[in-house]
């Protein structure tokens, strides 16, 4: 039975904060009693800052990044590498790669994974808009960088096949990580290795 609170305004908040991922109500009712305890001035500031959030982030329109303008800062800066691409599922992946500080190209975020079980297909995910990118020219490789799973290594070989014909180089990072770790939970000295030793995509 769900646990009734004293106040429909904090089983409301309770009930909110409990659909973040990983928060249960026992932990999202510490939260919001928490945030009652903090000044008004600073809780509004925690709610607007969400809300700006929400409603003015943007996603890069050439790599997919999280960015505050319509290039993120990794593509616009000049003194990066912009003939390597580093694939990447998620925005934590990006985060990920560049705690290493082994890594001075370009990303391009997917946005998921191939899975046909969670009904996700080629066309749910930015592959198309990577071949198009590969297609305008100035890129030598490309750079794997999926977790070491099922549907990452489907996803590898989906994208192989897809700039098998462009010429590029294909690589994949090397498996200093374990098979079914999340790229995002990897320690930076482990991925960082990953990076400057990967291998080269065979599609096998």
């Amino acid at each position: 039975m769900i646990q009734q609170y004293p106040s429909q305004l904090l089983d409301k908040a309770v009930e909110e904060f409990a659909k973040l991922p990983g928060i249960g109500r026992k932990t999202a009712l510490r939260l919001v009693l928490n945030l009652l305890k903090r000044d008004a001035d600073e809780v509004d500031r925690f709610v607007d800052s969400v809300s700006t959030l929400r409603h003015e982030v943007r996603y890069c329109s050439v790599c997919h990044n999280i960015s505050d303008t319509e290039v993120c800062p990794i593509c616009s800066d000049r003194n990066r590498d912009t003939s390597t691409i580093c694939v990447v599922e998620n925005v934590q992946d990006v985060m990920a790669v560049e705690a290493t500080m082994q890594y001075n190209g370009l990303y391009h975020v997917l946005g998921g994974v191939i899975s046909p079980m969670d009904g996700v297909g080629p066309g749910d995910i930015e592959i198309d808009s990577l071949v198009e990118r590969v297609g305008k020219g100035g890129v030598s490789e490309v750079i794997l960088a999926l977790s070491s799973t099922m549907e990452g290594d489907t996803t590898n070989f989906y994208i192989y096949r897809k700039l098998a014909s462009s010429g590029v180089m294909l690589s994949v990072i090397a498996r200093g990580i374990s098979v079914g770790d999340e790229l995002e939970y990897t320690d930076e000295v482990t991925l960082g290795r990953s990076i400057l030793n990967r291998t080269l995509f065979d599609g096998k």
